[in-house]
């Protein structure tokens, strides 16, 4: 995986039924990420977790570590695939 496409300072945090969190999914497997998929039914330490740092317990959340130590934590599937298309789509960068 080249530098453009690391995820290393981001994690999802959905469950599998979520059309919303599908969404997000869909748009991953699109661009060829991976990167940490934290299910909140299936894990209740992920949960707490997205509680405790989004706020609420809402899905699809995409948590971003930022340099600094601090996280954004980004709600809506919209947001989330927007934040990740312009982040990682590089289809478009021959055309400027």
């Amino acid at each position: 995986m080249n530098d453009s496409k690391k995820t290393d300072d981001l994690a999802l945090y959905h469950h599998e039924e979520c059309p919303f969190c599908k969404k997000v999914r869909d748009v991953m497997n699109q661009l060829g990420l991976e990167m940490d998929l934290r299910d909140i039914r299936k894990d209740d330490d992920n949960r707490q977790e997205l509680v405790n740092g989004g706020g609420q317990q809402k899905v699809p959340c995409l948590r971003i570590d930022k340099p600094d130590g601090s996280s954004e934590w980004m709600y809506e599937s919209d947001d989330i695939a927007q934040y990740l298309l312009e982040r990682f789509d590089t289809s478009n960068e021959t055309r400027h």
